[in-house]
């Protein structure tokens, strides 16, 4: 259903089976659902998270200032970028990394016409930085980069498959939705799985967000050829 997608990765899915830090089986296993994808010709822009690593909500404090500890949260994902990087390439999948955050000795930096010439070559690009401003999480980044990327969707990655009426790990007879509004998504305060702003931009631009359960094998191309993996908020 869709050519170009962005997806979302967390910090916290790729630490995988460990309390923090890379878990490189986990970005194999990513890079083993992907390849199928671009194989048929999808184009795959990646924007990743850094929480494995440092969130900048939890490092503020009377002594580190917001700015200072979101700068550090936007460094902890170009961590995760070049590891990917890595790691896809090693399993054949051809991807490059780029960062909104200037780190010339390690990482190219994201130029629009950079990441569409990737794109155009059949790369994989993983996106690191966030915005490369402080006060914006990697969810707003993420809608943001997809609007710049011209992508026909935002898919962002989850533990659970969707958007529940209530916590589906607290409550056993929570009821998945399967399409929610953006006026919907943005009214209701439980529903938390993507920060307001990022789907107030959606919104705004009419770009729908898939979430999804990252695990479910194959989930990934459900959501890419919009075959009911997880909810659509549109």
């Amino acid at each position: 259903m869709y050519k170009r997608v962005l997806l979302k990765l967390s910090g916290e899915q790729l630490q995988g089976k460990y309390d923090g830090g890379f878990d490189t089986e986990r970005a194999s296993w990513i890079a083993a659902q992907l390849k199928p994808l671009v194989a048929e010709g999808k184009e795959i822009v990646v924007m990743v998270g850094g929480g494995n690593y440092a969130r900048g909500s939890q490092l503020e404090n009377d002594k580190i200032t917001r700015v200072t500890a979101d700068n550090i949260g936007m460094l902890s994902t170009i961590l995760n970028a070049l590891a990917i990087e890595g790691v896809f390439n090693a399993e054949g999948l051809d991807a490059r990394a780029v960062s909104n955050v200037k780190a010339d000795q390690v990482i190219d930096q994201f130029t629009h016409r950079r990441a569409l010439s990737h794109l155009e070559k059949g790369r994989v690009i993983i996106v690191a930085g966030g915005t490369g401003r402080p006060y914006l999480t990697t969810d707003t980044a993420a809608v943001a980069l997809a609007l710049e990327m011209s992508c026909e969707v935002v898919l962002k990655a989850t533990k659970v498959d969707g958007v529940f009426d209530k916590d589906p790990e607290k409550f056993p007879d929570a009821v998945k939705l399967e399409r929610v509004s953006f006026a919907e998504a943005l009214r209701d305060d439980a529903i938390r799985i993507m920060d307001k702003a990022a789907i107030g931009l959606a919104m705004e631009h009419n770009t729908p967000v898939v979430i999804f359960a990252l695990l479910d094998d194959g989930n990934i191309a459900k959501a890419v050829n919009g075959n009911g993996a997880g909810t659509l908020i549109s």
